[in-house]
């Protein structure tokens, strides 16, 4: 353990902002995941919402949380503009970088399981690794800068 204290005091403070930054936006993320997850689920299982439907409503839920979640906690910038003009622009921003990450994900489902004629799991790794990992670095330098 003082291994890896004296590791990690020996990183530039720039460094360890951002594997800090890094671990809050995974632990956002999954908590968003979570709740856009259960969204889905007592719409389609329990309310007998169309499963699209259902699907789309998870979503906006979990965008709008994410952009609060993320802007207080994983993106949290005291000095960063509060105003009502930068919330909007930084929200439109927000949901710009939403959209590339459904359309992302569409296009791995895409590429795997209908083009590739892969198993439906096969593009959850890309889901999993490469889209959260473009989002985040969207996220911190264009959403919350």
């Amino acid at each position: 353990m003082n291994g890896v204290m004296r590791l990690w005091r020996g990183l530039p403070p720039e460094r360890r902002h951002l594997y800090v930054q890094i671990l809050r936006y995974g632990v956002v993320g999954l908590g968003v995941t979570m709740v856009q997850a259960a969204v889905y689920w007592v719409l389609a299982a329990r309310a007998g919402v169309h499963s699209q439907i259902a699907n789309l409503m998870g979503y906006i839920v979990a965008v709008m949380l994410g952009y609060v979640l993320h802007g207080r906690f994983s993106f949290a910038d005291p000095e960063r503009e509060g105003g009502a003009a930068a919330h909007a622009a930084r929200g439109a921003r927000f949901v710009a970088v939403s959209l590339v990450s459904l359309a992302l994900n569409a296009l791995w489902v895409w590429l795997s399981v209908s083009w590739m004629g892969w198993p439906e799991w096969a593009p959850i790794p890309a889901m999993i690794f490469v889209t959260p990992g473009i989002v985040f670095v969207l996220n911190r330098h264009w959403v919350f800068r």
